[in-house]
């Protein structure tokens, strides 16, 4: 697609044009009156032209975090980049530009409103985050495909959509085939679509349509199975105790081992192992089921914590705001009687009970964060006691019932040597059970070779054992570590933005007192 400006040197998004762009907006604007003043915050733009200006890559757009509207239309773009900080983006052009690939739109979750018109586009997808899209511009595109029509059925606020100049709006049906498919669409190709079209459409394509929504239906409930499981799954992290709510850690026990599976099939150990098995799975599913309960404890500390910081916080600056209406109630009657005042003598008199009471504030309003802090980090002590016993005690119960795991694998490890040690006995007297295969007969050539297969089996298990209360020991330590240290940071910063507030707010009354010429007040 060949643009007047081909021939001009593809340009670069810089910090210069940029600025050129932002001042270029109506001086009516409000981002023209920032571009105006001197150390324009990018920040501030919600909206941005940045089209003809012969652009390759999409680039050094990061700042502009709260930008709502860019254009990007009649440049060289090729691919779609460089945008995943604009998440607040509702309206997007990138029309007239040489785009093959719709990517680099994910995180733009709040987009209403895209355009490609006029590109080298021949598939649509790529768009699954725009979850708001209402408006969608493909128009003039190589679009040949109308399975490209199923894929828009996920986007349920799609209203307006075009497609004309594409192969596919060539196709007889392709009216009736988008109308059908896309039932909630109010406008194709900037043309309204009447109510006697979709009827017509609905009822050409009813069964397929009906097979579709089968479809749709059942992948549906497979995706919601399957979020709740990811859920379930998350819950259950949080209270580090995922997958002990069943054998995983026992089959994770087999897995690896070897010798484990061979010694298996001898006589007598399929029934010693499903013992063990359903014994093993009881304790962990123990484990697990005490761990939601303390998480529940847990969150309810945290929760009364928050609720008691919280309120003593909002009690503080009450408290500040009433003394802080105090003092401005009698500063204003001050400033107006020194305004009234003729008399200089009585004039810097009252100037000089000004400052006072300004430093009265602060005194009374540093006596009140004082307060608060010593306040806050009672309770916070406290909560951390709580929090700390409670992790400890939880760490203490599962590693009981760890321990019992391990008694159990110890129980099970001598019930099996002795079946091995059996077993070997009777292969030397040559009594060996012919339906044991030969890699299994291949452990009993001596009594050194089955104690060493049994031992090995022996230390895998426990192995897996330790490590999985070592990983929740650990993770669990590291939670409660950065929750308390996270608290600790919390306040301090609390404490000094509040300070910060309070001398940013008596500054400012000193300055305005200051700055009281006597020759106004003699006015």
């Amino acid at each position: 697609m060949n643009r007047l400006y081909d021939s001009m040197e593809p340009r670069v998004i810089d910090d210069d044009m940029l600025k050129l762009a932002v001042g270029e907006q109506s001086s009516q604007e409000e981002t023209g009156e920032l571009a105006k003043q001197e150390g324009i915050l990018f920040k501030d733009v919600l909206s941005l032209q940045l089209d003809f200006r012969n652009i390759l890559h999409i680039d050094n757009l990061w700042q502009f975090e709260n930008l709502r509207k860019l254009q990007l239309d009649n440049n060289v773009i090729e691919k779609i980049e460089g945008l995943e900080n604009l998440t607040h983006l509702v309206w997007l052009d990138l029309s007239f530009n040489n785009i093959e690939t719709i990517e680099g739109l994910d995180t733009l979750v709040n987009l209403e409103d895209l355009s490609l018109f006029n590109n080298r586009i021949s598939n649509i997808d790529s768009l699954d985050a725009l979850v708001k899209l209402q408006v969608l511009s493909l128009g003039n595109n190589q679009i040949d495909n109308m399975m490209n029509i199923i894929y828009l059925r996920q986007f349920r606020c799609l209203r307006m959509l075009s497609l004309s100049g594409n192969p596919i709006s060539e196709v007889e049906d392709y009216k009736m085939f988008i109308c059908a498919y896309l039932p909630d669409l109010v406008y194709l190709d900037f043309r309204r679509i009447d109510d006697h079209t979709k009827e017509v459409a609905e009822a050409k394509h009813h069964y397929s349509i009906e097979e579709l929504k089968h479809r749709e239906n059942l992948m549906q409930a497979r995706l919601e199975e399957e979020q709740v499981r990811r859920e379930e799954l998350e819950r259950h992290k949080t209270a580090f105790v995922e997958h002990l709510n069943g054998s995983f850690l026992f089959d994770s026990m087999y897995a690896e081992d070897s010798e484990g599976n061979k010694l298996s099939s001898l006589p007598g150990v399929s029934e010693l192992l499903e013992a063990y098995r359903d014994k093993f799975v009881i304790i962990c599913v123990n484990i697990f089921e005490y761990g939601l309960k303390q998480q529940e404890k847990w969150k309810t500390e945290l929760d009364t914590f928050n609720e008691c910081v919280h309120e003593a916080i909002q009690e503080n600056q009450e408290q500040g705001k009433r003394k802080i209406a105090k003092f401005k109630e009698k500063h204003l009657m001050s400033l107006s009687a020194i305004r009234e005042e003729l008399e200089m003598p009585n004039i810097e008199k009252m100037i000089l009970e000004c400052s006072t009471d300004i430093s009265e504030l602060f005194d009374a309003l540093m006596m009140l964060e004082m307060q608060l802090v010593e306040q806050l980090e009672e309770t916070i002590s406290m909560f951390e006691r709580n929090i700390v016993n409670l992790v400890g005690l939880f760490i203490e119960n599962v590693q009981s019932l760890m321990a019992q795991c391990r008694d159990l694998e110890n129980h099970h490890h001598e019930k099996l040597l002795e079946i091995s040690i059996s077993t070997l006995e009777k292969a030397v007297k040559g009594d060996l059970d012919e339906d044991l295969s030969e890699d299994v007969r291949a452990l009993f050539v001596d009594k050194d070779t089955i104690v060493n297969a049994v031992g090995a089996s022996h230390d895998i298990h426990l192995l897996k054992i330790d490590n999985r209360e070592d990983e929740l020991v650990t993770r669990i330590n590291s939670w409660c570590t950065r929750l308390v240290d996270k608290i600790h940071r919390d306040e301090i910063m609390r404490n000094r933005k509040r300070v910060k507030e309070i001398s940013l707010y008596i500054d400012h009354m000193k300055s305005e007192l200051d700055n009281l010429e006597y020759s106004d007040i003699l006015d």
